[in-house]
């Protein structure tokens, strides 16, 4: 199959995967869920690129593994919070912004599938390389490791921390969370350089630098560092005003000290 036809694919599939997800939220007044469906869809489709891509194996079952756990791990991390917790503060505003309206929230769920298809490009990119196993897939898979082993420490933290009742109100700065306010969108969007390094010598290859171009645009300024820290202002005031100034918005680094 060619790469048009594999990216229809998986428009298709997500546009109903995310169509059972709104019917899903619908009953349940939970639109957290789509974040859920997004994880286990962008890494289901580096195995369907895996399946239908005309590259070597070895970048092939790369790409399937990496992607795969990527979007495994998660998709299981945010269904914990989407499964136990109240929906999430930025969908709640969404919900009283639109007076619950369900057709809107139809769209944007079915927008959350084109942003599968547009995420699912590096994997693309990856399942069309030619070449075998060498030193620029190991370096790829180096990043891949560190950043998923990076990301997965700092929701820990953060998970932690927020089981605590006596933290109720007050803002994290526990381990990674010391250094960065959001570590784990800084891992986040490391982790898709490593597509970048995997793709390398694949005739698509630039279609790869989509991932941490594209991520970092929609967690500066979309949807990601912007509403979490809207949200945060609101829940946690002054003591999140006083954290803003001391410590990095996304690449760690040192806190600064703050004369009181």
């Amino acid at each position: 199959m060619n790469p048009g036809g594999q990216l229809i694919c998986v428009w298709v599939l997500a546009a109903l995967m995310m169509s059972l997800g709104w019917l899903w939220q619908r009953s349940r007044a939970n639109a957290g869920i789509v974040d859920v469906l997004w994880a286990g869809g962008t890494g289901a489709s580096a195995a369907l690129y895996a399946i239908l891509g005309e590259g070597a194996a070895w970048p092939r079952a790369i790409v399937a593994v990496l992607g795969g756990l990527w979007g495994l791990r998660l998709a299981i991390h945010l269904w914990k919070r989407v499964s136990c917790e109240p929906e999430d503060g930025r969908y709640q505003n969404l919900r009283a912004h639109w007076n619950g309206g369900q057709f809107k929230f139809f769209l944007f769920f079915q927008f959350q599938a084109v942003l599968i298809v547009l995420f699912s490009l590096p994997f693309l990119a990856v399942a069309r390389n030619p070449h075998g196993f060498g030193a620029w897939m190991l370096v790829g898979i180096v990043i891949w490791l560190g950043s998923v082993i990076g990301e997965s420490i700092a929701d820990r933290q953060l998970a932690r921390f927020r089981t605590d009742q006596a933290n109720h109100g007050r803002t994290c700065r526990d381990g990674l969370w010391r250094y960065s306010r959001h570590p784990n969108y800084f891992f986040e969007w490391l982790h898709w350089f490593a597509y970048v390094w995997l793709a390398m010598g694949s005739p698509v290859a630039w279609l790869a630098w989509s991932g941490p171009v594209v991520m970092y645009v929609f967690l500066r300024w979309i949807s990601g560092i912007r509403y979490t820290e809207t949200q945060a202002l609101r829940s946690r005031g002054e003591d999140y005003r006083a954290y803003q100034r001391s410590t990095s918005m996304l690449i760690p680094w040192i806190p600064k000290r703050i004369e009181s």
